[in-house]
């Protein structure tokens, strides 16, 4: 075997353009994969690790959790929400509180949760620690339909104390 033949091809495999690619394609998908930037530039599997780890200096971290986050808007809506509760309440007093109407409801959820692995990303050494936000499962109520539809009857209708 010749050790030279291995060498070149080490070589062209790491030029100038292949690490240009890499870090273009990294910035663009910081989820890429090492197994896809070979596959696209037609590289072995070794040689993209070498540009990706060794000249490039990426490393594949996960993203710090941190306790969960609203945005200014889901505050503000939180925030209208509780004021006209509270307005409500001093107008009705505790009427108000007896017109909460409640019924028979099944919870459906819509939540992926996403592995670690998946959700791991390249990370430069000068690059920002990336935070990830813990999430609930979201799901939505559906009320079972004639119960809600009786509900809202007696609403109108003002029979519901």
């Amino acid at each position: 075997m010749d050790v030279s033949k291995w060498r070149t091809y080490r070589e062209l495999a790491t030029t100038d353009a292949n690490v240009g690619k890499v870090d273009d394609m990294i910035r663009a998908n910081r989820r890429i994969t090492i197994d896809e930037v070979a596959e696209e530039l037609g590289i072995s599997h070794e040689r993209a690790q070498n540009i990706i780890h060794d000249i490039l200096r990426y490393r594949k971290v996960s993203a710090r959790w941190v306790p969960r986050q609203l945005t200014s808007t889901h505050q503000e809506q939180r925030m209208a929400v509780r004021l006209e509760h509270l307005v409500r309440y001093h107008e009705d007093g505790n009427d108000f509180l007896f017109r909460i109407v409640t019924g028979d409801e099944t919870w459906v959820h819509h939540f992926t949760p996403e592995s670690k692995a998946a959700s791991m990303e390249w990370k430069h050494p000068s690059s920002p620690v990336r935070k990830k936000f813990k999430t609930t499962p979201s799901a939505d109520k559906t009320y079972k339909r004639r119960r809600a539809e009786e509900t809202v009857a007696r609403e109108l209708e003002g029979s519901v104390k």
